[in-house]
């Protein structure tokens, strides 16, 4: 699934290709799961004739700022791709939704697993309100994580994976923030200390800014792997420290990456650098974890 870096580099490539400016002049709807709102009927009248303003990102959904007050609000899920190309382009056999623009290119999503959806909203609040915090803003620092992590009782990982409590984090940088802190996925937040709780946003952070110089984690050569609107592949899997390096030896300490699989996910540790606490308690996974 595509996470911050990964829809960082997809908004950045949108920006470098010139959509600032462009309207929209029509829409052709593929997959009507994919478009949560409008009404499948309402979106080509909606959207033709609308000029974008602004692309940018909050948490993993890209945003198009429209003008009229309409944003296009884009979750990739899975597999979802944006791709810019001549309209005469044939539409590759998973393109879900194909949005034409005044200089003649069309804006594609394709999506193979159709997990993806797409909002076009007069009030994107209704959906980013209840994200919490940008783990690269200036708010993020190490006491507003504490004030997030000490009044629960919950494992790590889960709860970092809970978007409404630090906004772009998956499955990849989660595991690659822990092993920078040292700390086992089990752990539970309120039994952190501060140096702890520290040393856990310095490697959010860390992991996160890697993989945005890398323009993403592309893992293996399938296509329903993250590629960037420009057919880049991202670059990070070549300095993942411990995600799916399982039966790698550390690059810390030597000690052989292990793989188990907590809350449904595949989890990568060390088991000397991280150590497992020594009574962990059940996960108590909460229902929107990682939903956004």
């Amino acid at each position: 699934m595509p996470e911050l870096p990964e829809v960082q580099t997809v908004a950045d490539d949108l920006r470098a290709s010139g959509l600032i400016g462009l309207t929209f002049t029509g829409a052709s709807l593929r997959w009507p799961r994919t478009l949560a709102t409008p009404e499948a009927a309402a979106l080509d009248a909606m959207i033709r004739g609308r000029r974008v303003m602004e692309i940018g990102r909050r948490a993993k959904y890209l945003r198009l700022d429209l003008d009229e007050g309409l944003t296009l609000l884009i979750h990739l899920r899975m597999t979802g791709k944006l791709d810019l190309c001549a309209a005469k382009a044939p539409p590759a056999p998973h393109d879900r939704l194909i949005l034409d623009l005044s200089d003649g290119r069309q804006l594609r999503f394709n999506d193979t697993r159709k997990f993806g959806r797409v909002w076009l909203t007069l009030t994107p609040e209704v959906i980013l309100d209840g994200l919490g915090v940008e783990p690269l803003s200036p708010d993020f620092t190490a006491a507003r994580l504490a004030a997030l992590l000490s009044s629960r009782a919950r494992m790590l990982k889960p709860l970092l994976l809970d978007q409404s409590v630090v906004a772009g984090l998956g499955n990849i940088y989660v595991d690659e923030a822990l092993w920078a802190a040292q700390l086992h996925p089990e752990a539970l937040a309120n039994a952190l200390t501060f140096t702890q709780i520290a040393a856990l946003r310095e490697g959010i952070v860390a992991a996160l800014q890697r993989g945005l110089r890398n323009m993403g984690t592309s893992l293996g050569t399938g296509a329903g792997n993250f590629y960037s609107v420009a057919h880049r592949r991202g670059r990070n899997a070549d300095e993942l420290r411990v995600f799916r390096r399982h039966g790698a030896p550390c690059p810390r300490c030597g000690a052989i990456i292990e793989r188990v699989t907590l809350a449904g996910r595949g989890t990568h540790t060390c088991p000397a650098c991280q150590p497992r606490p020594a009574a962990p308690a059940e996960d108590e996974h909460a229902p929107g974890a990682d939903g956004g």
